[in-house]
């Protein structure tokens, strides 16, 4: 049903008497087989005394206006506005998710391309420190080792040397691919589908079925969090 057959039921079920209908059956010499429908306890319809399709479909015909009648018609209309509003929360949360997931990817391609930048920049500047080092005492040694960031695994550690910049890099990579891990993890079970079922006002529920094309907002909700996702309801 598109969004403007809707309306125009909406329109339409507004304009009508949203009372208590009844149905009810009758027979009588000019009227045999005849059927009514009441409103508030007044006549409001009733059958034709020679229907199309004979009197049996005649009542089933007006004993299923009766039960569709405008309040339930109103209330099946706001049910599905709401279903709809929810499956649109759903929808962004899974946008949401899958912007997070491609922010985690383009940091990671962002610090490996950097850290190859800086291997080769390191690489230049070890084979610089290690061919002027040799000539110049320790101290210089390590002062220009620590100017370039190159490792000097040929001289003793100091007991407070500073964790090198490529170390940092690799902790860094590892936690992104860490948490895109923990994203692609997350998995959300959703709920049973549902159909609408019965058309009176005070028969009208929700039974499953997994063609359905409602879901059911309390239970979305809790499986989305179940994932580990935070929801804010409006």
């Amino acid at each position: 049903m598109s969004n403007i057959d809707k309306q125009a039921l909406r329109e339409a079920a507004a304009k009508v008497n949203s009372g208590e209908w009844s149905y009810e059956e009758f027979n009588r010499l000019d009227l045999p087989g005849g059927a009514h429908i009441r409103i508030n306890g007044r006549d409001a319809i009733y059958c034709l005394k020679k229907p199309v399709g004979g009197v049996e479909q005649s009542r089933a015909v007006t004993a299923f206006i009766a039960a569709f009648n405008p309040k339930v018609a109103l209330a099946l209309l706001d049910e599905n506005l709401q279903l709809q509003r929810e499956k649109d929360a759903i929808e962004a949360v899974a946008l949401a998710l899958r912007d997070d997931m491609r922010q985690a990817r383009e940091k990671l391609e962002a610090a490996e391309r950097s850290m190859a930048e800086q291997s080769a920049i390191v690489a230049a500047a070890e084979k610089l420190v290690r061919c002027k080092g040799r000539y110049h005492s320790e101290l210089n040694y390590r002062a220009l080792a620590k100017l370039f960031g190159v490792i000097t695994p040929d001289l003793p550690p100091l007991v407070h040397e500073n964790v090198h910049y490529a170390e940092a890099v690799e902790v860094e990579i590892s936690a992104l691919r860490q948490r895109i891990q923990e994203l692609e993890a997350r998995v959300i079970v959703l709920p049973q589908r549902l159909s609408p079922e019965g058309y009176h006002i005070d028969e009208a529920y929700m039974v499953d079925d997994t063609e359905g094309e409602y879901l059911d907002r309390d239970a979305v909700i809790d499986a989305i969090r179940a994932a580990g996702i935070k929801v804010k309801e409006l």
